[in-house]
Parts: C-alpha cells; sequence; structure tokens
C-alpha cells in the first residue's frame, strides 16, 4: 500500500507514551506513530527510517525484550507468504534503516499483537508502542529459508540516552553487477578473510570438490577453479574463524548450496541434503586436513527450524 504525505519526524510524538495502544495502522499514522501505511519499514533512503512494525512476518526475527533482530523487507512472495527471492539492502526500506543506523536516528518501534500465522499475517488484538530503539548494527545472511536477508540489531534507548552517528556504508552486502563477480570476497556470509587459508585447502584437493568430486578446468594449460566455503561462516552474526579446519574446498555449485543449508555435514561428515535430511555423499577428507566438527554443528544450527 502507497504511504500518505505526513514529514518525517523522529523520536515519540507529542501525546504518545510508551505502551500506548492502537486499533491498527491509521490509528498509528494519525498518531504520527508509523507513517507508512500497510507497511514494516517507515522511511526511505532519504531521510531514514523512523519506526518499524514487528509483525512476526520473518522466521529469522528475534526478539528479546530490549534487542531486536529484525529482519528488512523483501523477497516474500504476498500470496504464499514464503520467501521467494534475496533481499538487499539497497531496497528503499532496508536501505532507510541503514542511513537511519550511520546518522543516530531513534527508531520508534511498534508491536502487532496477536498475530494471525498463514499466509497473511494480522495483528487482530491491536498495536502497542514500545519506545525508541536505536539501530545498532546490521548485516546480511542466509536466513532459515534459504535466501539472503538483511537484519538488523535494535536495542532500546534509555530515557536522556545520545545515539552518536555511526560510520557505516549504506551500500555493504548489496550486490551491484561487479559486486556479484566477487561476491565470495566481500559479502559477510562468504568473506575470505586470510588468501592463504583458501589456498592451501584448495591446494589440498588440487581444485576438486569435496562432495561432488568435480574438478573444473578453466583454461587450455588445465588450470581448475574451485571456491574456498567456510563451514561456520565468518562474518556478523555466525563470528565463524578463518583457518583450514573451518574450511572446505568446494565447486561453485556446491559452495551455493552448501552456504544455504541445502547441503550439510553430519558429526561422521556425511553430506546430507539439508532439506530431506537424506545422504549424499561421504565428504572427501585429504591427510591433514582435520575438519572440526564444531563448525559442522554451528552450520547445522543454522536450520533446525527450517520450514520445509
Amino acid at each position: 500500500m502507497a504511504a500518505r504525505t505526513r514529514s518525517v519526524s523522529f523520536g515519540t510524538p507529542d501525546g504518545v507514551t510508551e505502551g500506548a495502544w492502537f486499533k491498527g495502522h491509521a490509528e498509528l499514522h494519525a498518531a504520527g506513530v508509523h507513517r507508512f501505511l500497510g507497511r514494516g519499514i517507515s522511511g526511505t533512503d532519504k531521510t531514514g527510517a523512523d519506526s518499524i512494525v514487528l509483525s512476526g512476518g520473518y522466521v529469522d526475527d528475534r526478539d528479546e525484550g530490549d534487542l531486536v533482530v529484525y529482519t528488512g523487507e523483501g523477497g516474500r512472495d504476498r500470496d504464499s507468504g514464503r520467501m521467494v527471492a534475496d533481499q538487499s539492502l539497497g531496497d528503499s526500506g532496508n536501505a532507510a534503516l541503514v542511513v537511519s543506523q550511520a546518522m543516530g536516528h531513534p527508531l520508534r518501534v511498534v508491536e502487532g499483537l496477536g498475530i494471525t500465522q498463514g499466509k497473511r499475517r494480522r495483528a487482530t488484538k491491536g498495536y502497542i508502542y514500545r519506545g525508541l530503539f536505536r539501530v545498532a548494527d546490521h548485516w546480511m545472511t542466509v536466513g532459515q529459508e534459504g535466501f539472503r536477508i538483511c537484519q538488523f540489531k535494535l536495542l532500546k534507548i534509555e530515557p536522556g540516552q545520545l545515539v552518536p552517528p555511526q560510520r557505516v556504508d549504506p551500500l555493504a552486502g548489496a550486490e551491484t553487477p561487479i559486486e556479484e563477480q566477487v561476491r565470495r570476497y566481500v559479502s559477510q556470509d562468504r568473506l575470505v578473510r586470510d588468501s592463504k587459508v583458501a589456498s592451501a585447502v584448495k591446494k589440498m584437493y588440487d581444485n576438486t570438490c569435496q562432495i561432488c568430486r568435480e574438478r573444473l578446468i578453466v583454461s587450455l594449460e588445465g588450470e581448475a577453479y574451485s571456491e574456498a566455503a567456510h563451514i561456520q561462516a565468518v562474518g556478523k552474526p555466525h563470528l565463524g574463524v578463518d583457518r583450514i579446519d573451518n574450511v572446505l574446498c568446494l565447486c561453485p555449485n556446491c559452495h551455493a548450496l552448501f552456504d544455504r543449508g541445502a547441503l550439510q555435514l553430519t558429526d561422521t561428515l556425511d553430506v546430507i541434503d539439508g532439506i530431506t535430511g537424506r545422504f549424499r555423499a561421504a565428504l572427501a577428507q585429504a591427510k591433514g586436513h582435520n575438519i572440526g566438527i564444531e563448525f559442522a554443528r554451528k552450520h547445522r544450527e543454522r536450520w533446525a527450524d527450517r520450514l520445509t
């Protein structure tokens, strides 16, 4: 639904107190609490975001009261309610939240009550205003449904607390055609922090995929191409280490499937289908490549609640 025209305003509106209840989006709009009717994020990349609505729309959201991990907008099919595409920090609402993080703008947080489950989620018991939060951090990751999502760490602002601006890159994690080509080096899920680690693992396997055993020849001289895949992802929010025992040598196809949880490792280093749970292959393991089982467990934990 298109937003009605209303000037951006940060902070709690006059006459509104924390804990105030509203029947629906029309009342939120009239009170100046949430300007964009029918949308979860109020704001644009020009103004920043001034409010959001928590509606339980994404399985990767986390709400711990004064700390909220909020999944951005985009990628969802309105008819089925399922994710069908990757999100991007270039989308207007997601970019707005990044701008608010950079500028230190306070963010009004509204929670929908009595959320119905199913294709169309509705707040059957109205909305409550939870006060002001700050956008403390953001990152790109792969969500439970297998698509890349934008996530934002929101922290409650205490009365009188000042939120300083932060130096952030509004395009971090966004993929232009050029960035797409080097995604495994620049995105937070496939960040390669030490080229020596990646090179060492590739050399161990002579650029042969540990899962499908394919060796991709890319030149007349017989050069082969492979990718170094972290088992426990590095970067936010997973914080895996960049060590040989946390890296696999994979072909691009198996790397993409592994990154999105469609392939997983058991404690015995068998490769299983992450959706059906069926055995796919025994992972090839070179002498001296002692893969950390703890990293395989961390990888599986990411998909433990995956919708099937």
